[in-house]
């Protein structure tokens, strides 16, 4: 992977992603699922007969890549298995929108949804990070608070720290590369480096043994713990980087450690 990201490497990038996706088998069927305006953000709305509780989910991609499509069977598999409605944002993405343009859909989206109902705000990976960030902003501005908080392999901590491990489904050389492309002050937009995470609502941290971002998301585990906040963390052991994005297909790990994910989704935002 390149030190530094061009416009072609990303364009690039987001075609053989796109490919990729399109190959997968399909998603469980819901009894809807529709694209619409959420507050001025792109989505897609995954939903039961009758109304649940729902979940705001931004996709992963290491701020450059992923959309709707990449994350649609995930979210069918959400949506179906933890029975709650998820909104999947189409947040501004790097190197065109820069930090904070995420995080501000991903707010917007949950300002957008929280009318008359729960709402949770989650992600994998890059979106782990928006989630987390929003949670924050959501927190320091008045809210409305969502209910719970899902973060899936999260990125945390964006200034170059050393890898957990250094092969695990993840080059950490292009998600340096692609952190700067979002956001030159990394700091700034890690939430391993907010400095008070009291008061935010209750998580669910899940990393995975052979993942490069295994101890940034099992810090921000802790912290969030230390500062009170209720928290779900499991270290999913053998595993590699995003193994809920369609690893379930190749590997039985990888499957049971998806719907252990999955019934912990049910068990925080069913409220």
């Amino acid at each position: 992977m390149p030190a530094q990201w061009s416009s072609a490497d990303v364009t690039a990038l987001r075609r053989d992603t796109r490919r990729r996706a399109a190959q997968r088998p399909r998603g469980p069927e819901l009894h809807a699922v529709e694209d619409l305006d959420a507050g001025g953000v792109g989505a897609r709305l995954y939903r039961h007969a009758d109304e649940r509780p729902l979940l705001v989910f931004c996709h992963g991609g290491m701020w450059i890549i992923g959309d709707l499509d990449t994350h649609d069977r995930l979210c069918r598999q959400i949506a179906t298995g933890a029975g709650v409605d998820v909104l999947a944002i189409d947040y501004r993405r790097a190197p065109e929108h820069p930090w904070p343009a995420a995080v501000d859909d991903a707010v917007a989206a949950v300002r957008f949804a929280s009318v008359g109902r729960a709402v949770a705000i989650g992600g994998d990976s890059a979106g782990g990070c928006i989630a987390a960030l929003a949670a924050l902003i959501l927190r320091d501005t008045g809210g409305p608070a969502a209910c719970a908080q899902i973060l899936l392999c999260p990125n945390t901590d964006l200034t170059a720290t050393p890898p957990s491990v250094p092969d695990g489904g993840l080059d950490p050389g292009a998600v340096r590369a692609a952190a700067e492309l979002w956001a030159p002050d990394a700091a700034s937009a890690s939430p391993l480096h907010a400095p008070d995470l009291r008061g935010l609502p209750p998580a669910v941290v899940i990393t995975a043994e052979r993942d490069p971002l295994r101890d940034e998301g099992d810090a921000y585990a802790r912290r969030l713990a230390d500062a009170g906040v209720p928290v779900t963390h499991r270290c999913e052991p053998g595993l590699p980087h995003g193994f809920v994005q369609n690893m379930d297909l190749v590997s039985d790990a990888a499957a049971a450690a998806t719907a252990r994910a999955i019934a912990d989704i049910r068990r925080i935002v069913r409220v």
